[in-house]
């Protein structure tokens, strides 16, 4: 059956309040890991998951950074306008980043109705320095808006605005305001690129202690980026998949991460995330489709929300290591060190993976492309989840997590 026809009704759980975790724990690496293998479940924390992998694995995370993407303007009138910042707008994240004196981004904007035209400013503290900044909204998107900041003096890059401006987002479902330890806690130890509005939640329990833990397994990391949007969060609203539409994410990979996972194909390959591992198994896709066209462009090369499952690519049956070789020949052939690129890839049951054989991640909402993606991994996933509703683990971004083996 093609996921167009799946009806998400049959991807939802009773999911109580008091099961959402507010808070995360103390300690990163004590949260409670549920393992599932053929039929099994089993239960540890996160400290020990190194005993459950295998020798040689290789474990990808996604080392993207969350931004604080929450600006609050006050009106002249006293109300507040919360301007969400989704992603650059037409513009590349390392560029957009880096911008002097002025930015583009889409944004979700709270009170948009009150705020019809007219800037909106702030003073805030650079580096030590007050600086003006001003917002201005620019134009109505399908889904969002595009808002321009500008600000007084020019000399600082937006990430040192942003950084210095705004809030951490944290998710629609943590009900409460943000607290100055979100900062710390709603990243991984490992974030280095800047340009999520969400933390990619499975790698929020690894600790320095784990990294250790591998090499005595010889066990192997590797990282890749895909920025996370706020479409991660977007429910399915529609009966079917067939009218819901996927966000799109970028993603930043390396030659040498692409070399990496050639390299260890006949190892584990785990994914830490759902992030990552719907980047790894886009990198196939586009290396299928650079198979069948060598002069294609970065463009066609992005993944469509529903391409992976009709032709010409559901008809291709590439080796991993063929896709992959050739993904690197026309990276070759097009002087690219380095794969920045969007993917909308949808996965649901019926998918069958390429890359990944173990995906590391938490629990995650009823009626979400993230629960479809579970699914997509085990029919067992109902079973998964109400063991862990049985059990007091803790959900979603700040809960505990699961050692699924695909």
């Amino acid at each position: 059956m093609h996921p167009k026809n799946i009806s998400i009704n049959d991807f939802t759980y009773e999911l109580p309040a008091d099961k959402i975790a507010v808070y995360p724990l103390e300690q990163r690496d004590q949260s409670k890991l549920l393992i599932y293998k053929k039929g099994e479940i089993k239960k540890d924390i996160y400290k020990n998951i190194a005993g459950h992998l295998a020798e040689n694995s290789l474990l990808i995370f996604n080392n993207t950074k969350v931004i604080p993407a929450r600006i609050l303007f006050k009106k002249n009138t006293g109300g507040t306008i919360e301007i969400f910042c989704l992603e650059p707008f037409e513009e590349e994240y390392t560029t957009a980043m880096k911008k002097i004196g002025s930015a583009q981004w889409k944004c979700m904007v709270g009170g948009a109705s009150k705020w019809k035209e007219g800037a909106l400013t702030k003073t805030i503290s650079v580096n030590n320095d007050e600086v003006t900044l001003t917002a201005t909204l620019k134009q109505k998107l399908t889904d969002a808006y595009v808002a321009e900041f500008t600000w007084q003096p020019i000399n600082f890059s937006f990430a040192e605005i942003i950084e210095a401006a705004g809030k951490m987002p944290l998710p629609p479902y943590i009900k409460r305001n943000t607290e100055p330890s979100d900062k710390e806690r709603y990243q991984t130890i490992y974030a280095a690129h800047k340009g999520s509005v969400a933390a990619p939640t499975a790698g929020l329990h690894f600790t320095d202690e784990i990294f250790s833990s591998f090499k005595k397994k010889n066990i192997t990391t590797d990282f890749v980026t895909l920025h996370v949007g706020a479409g991660t969060f977007k429910p399915v609203k529609s009966l079917t998949l067939q009218e819901h539409e996927m966000h799109a994410e970028w993603i930043d990979v390396s030659v040498t991460s692409i070399k990496k996972i050639i390299d260890n194909l006949d190892n584990k390959i785990a994914a830490v995330g759902t992030t990552s591992l719907r980047t790894i198994e886009s990198l196939y896709w586009m290396g299928v489709k650079s198979y069948l066209n060598n002069n294609c462009t970065l463009a066609n090369l992005e993944i469509k929300q529903w391409e992976v499952y009709e032709e010409p690519l559901s008809k291709q049956n590439l080796k991993s290591k063929t896709a992959l070789q050739a993904l690197l020949n026309w990276m070759d052939s097009n002087g690219l060190q380095k794969l920045f690129i969007k993917t909308q890839i949808l996965i649901a049951p019926g998918y069958t993976f390429k890359i990944a054989n173990v995906l590391i991640t938490n629990f995650h909402q009823p009626g979400s492309t993230l629960l479809l993606l579970i699914a997509a991994i085990s029919k067992d996933w109902k079973k998964i989840y109400d063991h862990a509703l049985q059990h007091d683990f803790r959900f979603l971004s700040y809960g505990d997590g699961c050692l699924l083996f695909i």
